[in-house]
């Protein structure tokens, strides 16, 4: 059964005018390696239980989103998307954007209980009060001043009587000039750029804090969430003495260096500023001295690149087949696509920052298991991408898992995943944008703690949409989607007082 919306009752939560209140236990364990006196050291694994306070303003603001690349594929895509699902007319109505409606997580149900034997579900979005994508304000910037109508039509994504109807609601849309370095990107980029921030790079980062602040006085939002979805950057260098730390990243900032990237000085200027910031591409825009900075600043950073299709199927089969005791040996991915995204990955700096993000995310799942894996053994893991332009948004994706099985034997998984790429990538932004706003409004507090304070700057709560995700020093990585996405649920579950979800089921039992 699915219900639309529900309330928890509970001696463990108060829901006021203001704000939802929760007294949480969190129960984990802790390991110790002791010493044992004749029987050499002993692992010693103790549960541990925590209570943790939480505290969620239920105030839901009018949020600005402002686009890295607004007139890229995704960004009209998107915007397209949502006035179409706005202000759909009658003959625009077949073309409801599904994505925003049906396939965006954040649209995705969770197990609430059981009634008479029924398990009841509801959309995810009902644990927290969240902003409806309908209300959002779009605008951004781009290297490119073509305005929205123009660059949906060239992206040649959406329907071409939607374009016809979406026609009015865009061509006023104009992206603000871009920060361009052609340093970072394809050289193929350079006949785009002609709406361009001039200036030294800490020019450029006032320039870009003038801007937000502007759109968000001219829109009357009441916050502001940034994010990446510009080109593909080569990785930058991490350098002692330039970007290492906090105080020699700023202070390379003033000596103009070469080497800060447009993603980086976009994502400083959010920080500096204190709007959250969300990076959509595999580059490391997050350098070490950023990172200081965020934290110090407590503003809120999240990354790194998209997590769509072949990523994400490759992040659940691993987990299956390392789960279920088979031991991949080769993943070997296959991508084409004809898009502008896939015309700046055909340089090879560029395309170095999509192979370690795709790369990677296998990384977890084999270091869980000792057993099939001998320490530092890996599976042969390839990536090729090729820019094949007849095909354009239509991103051809083929994979061939191998792995080892009893008795020496060999298995072979292929897939082929043909898919419109900008579509699958617009609900990630959505939900990425959504999930940054409400944890600005989530505080907690531990028993030990005197006060509240919000989560952690680097958001991992937003590694279930992306790649290669960012988190903070000394925080294990986790790929393993269904990791993530318990994660993503359960948190906002300790929000209402409601315990995880552990499919036990024991009352049946």
């Amino acid at each position: 059964m699915f219900i639309e919306s529900f309330k928890v009752e509970s001696p463990n939560v108060k829901y006021t005018d203001n704000e939802i209140h929760s007294v949480y236990s969190y129960e984990t364990t802790e390991l110790v390696h002791e010493n044992r006196k004749g029987a050499g050291y002993q692992w010693i694994v103790k549960p541990k239980t925590v209570q943790y306070e939480f505290k969620t303003d239920i105030h839901v603001p009018k949020l600005g989103v402002m686009l890295v690349g607004w007139g890229g594929n995704n960004g009209s895509t998107l915007t397209g998307g949502v006035i179409a699902n706005r202000d759909y007319t009658s003959v625009m109505i077949e073309f409801m954007f599904f994505g925003l409606k049906y396939t965006s997580d954040m649209a995705s149900s969770i197990r609430v209980g059981s009634f008479n034997g029924e398990e009841i579900y509801a959309p995810f979005k009902s644990l927290l009060p969240m902003v409806n994508p309908d209300d959002i304000v779009f605008g951004g910037w781009d290297i490119s001043n073509m305005n929205l109508a123009d660059a949906m039509a060239r992206a040649k994504v959406l329907d071409i009587d939607l374009q016809k109807q979406l026609r009015p609601y865009m061509e006023h849309m104009v992206p603000l000039p871009g920060i361009y370095d052609p340093d970072f990107i394809a050289a193929n980029q350079d006949s785009r750029a002609n709406n361009i921030i001039k200036g030294t790079k800490k020019e450029q980062v006032e320039q870009v804090i003038k801007d937000i602040r502007e759109f968000k006085a001219k829109n009357k939002v009441d916050k502001v969430v940034v994010l990446w979805t510009g080109n593909t950057e080569r990785y930058s260098n991490v350098v002692a003495g330039l970007n290492d730390t906090m105080d020699n990243f700023l202070a390379a900032l003033e000596r103009n260096e070469s080497e800060i990237s447009p993603s980086t000085l976009y994502a400083l200027a959010c920080v500096l500023e204190n709007v959250p910031f969300i990076n959509g591409s595999p580059q490391n825009t997050f350098v070490p001295g950023l990172i200081d900075l965020a934290i110090k600043r407590n503003s809120l950073i999240g990354g790194d690149d998209f997590k769509s299709g072949q990523t994400k199927m490759k992040s659940v089969l691993v987990d299956f087949l390392v789960g279920a005791g088979i031991k991949p040996t080769s993943i070997v991915s296959y991508n084409h696509l004809g898009n502008n995204d896939g015309m700046n990955l055909s340089a090879p700096q560029t395309f170095r920052s999509k192979e370690i993000s795709k790369s990677n995310v296998v990384d977890d799942m084999v270091a869980s298991n000792g057993i099939l894996y001998e320490p530092g053994e890996h599976p042969d893991h390839v990536v090729v991408i090729k820019y094949v332009p007849y095909v354009g948004d239509s991103k051809r994706a083929m994979d061939e898992y191998t792995s080892e099985i009893f008795m020496g034997g060999k298995n072979t998984i292929v897939m082929h995943n043909t898919c419109e790429d900008s579509l699958l990538a617009a609900p990630i932004i959505l939900d990425l944008v959504l999930l940054a706003e409400l944890s600005t409004r989530i505080q907690l507090k531990a028993e030990d703690e005197e006060k509240f304070h919000s989560f952690h700057p680097v958001a991992a709560i937003l590694s279930y949409l992306t790649k290669a995700p960012l988190v903070a020093p000394g925080t294990p990585v986790v790929n393993a989607l269904s990791k993530q996405r318990a994660m993503l649920e359960n948190i906002l579950r300790a929000c209402v007082g409601l315990a995880p979800e552990n499919n036990m089921i024991l009352e049946y039992k």
